[in-house]
């Protein structure tokens, strides 16, 4: 194994640029993975890039960078319509792991069962890849292409995750459920995102995880629900189990996520919507 650990940005792109390198951040799924004493290969170690990690407000939105780990999440003052990715943050392993794992390395894994993807896709996230030839930013469906699959080159590294404007208004939830309540892979999960204008819901994003090759935003319940009047709405199941593909597993069935699945966004939703502190 060769190890490099640079401390910008501009020499962790000299590195993959000339070779392909094992990228690790936290290290919290890599090492799980391997059953090897050691890691093999070329590792690229981007924990020292301060430039990558950090959350900064700018003229479009708010920036925040790959290297970011979860308790920077939930250490942070943000608007309202972040606290689901808070309680998302609060639920992704131990203490431990969340002092370590970065939301880059989240995406990167393209676990379905991925705890930040639902949260970010309310959040219309993209995300910022850059080369040594250039940068590009993808939105985060577009990203994310199946289980362990994305469109991340050999040449790049996720520097950053986008939220724009308009992603970061309203309200927002997240509820995961486990086979208990922590440290624990999901059955199923959803996160959304609304904002409610004189009792009415004028905007809202509804995604579910782990009941697909990727998380889903559910599009057409989420038209079926703008305008509607806030405490008298209806969920109807087709429009949350019509995405939806979810597989028999260790975990759970299908039939019982695609059950969990319309119980736990009706849940989401009213979470959302409870008084703020």
């Amino acid at each position: 194994m060769t190890y490099s650990r640079p401390d910008s940005l501009s020499d962790a792109l000299d590195l993959i640029a000339r070779q392909h390198h094992q990228v690790v951040a936290g290290g919290t799924d890599i090492y799980a993975a391997t059953t090897a004493p050691v890691l093999q290969g070329s590792v690229l170690d981007i924990t020292a890039i301060q430039e990558l990690r950090g959350i900064s407000q700018t003229a479009e939105g708010w920036r925040i960078g790959g290297a970011t780990t979860w308790t920077d999440i939930i250490n942070e003052k943000l608007p309202a319509a972040f606290d689901g990715l808070k309680l998302c943050a609060r639920e992704i392993g131990s203490r431990q792991i969340q002092n370590a794992a970065t939301l880059a390395g989240n995406l990167c894994n393209a676990s379905p069962a991925a705890d930040g993807v639902p949260v970010l896709l309310t959040l219309e996230a993209s995300v910022e890849l850059c080369s040594q030839a250039a940068t590009r930013t993808l939105p985060l469906a577009d990203f994310l292409t199946g289980p362990r699959q994305t469109v991340l080159r050999d040449d790049e590294l996720l520097s950053a995750i986008v939220v724009p404007e308009t992603g970061a208004r309203g309200r927002s939830g997240f509820i995961k459920l486990g086979s208990r309540k922590y440290l624990v892979i999901s059955i199923v999960m959803a996160a959304v995102r609304l904002v409610e204008n004189d009792g009415l819901i004028e905007d809202i994003a509804i995604s579910v995880g782990s009941c697909s090759p990727v998380a889903v935003r559910l599009n057409d319940l989420e038209t079926a629900l703008i305008g509607q009047q806030i405490g008298s709405f209806q969920i109807a199941e087709n429009l949350v189990n019509g995405p939806l593909s979810p597989i028999d597993d260790i975990r759970a069935t299908a039939d019982y996520r695609r059950s969990a699945a319309v119980e736990i966004v009706r849940r989401v939703i009213a979470q959302a919507l409870e008084p703020g502190p």
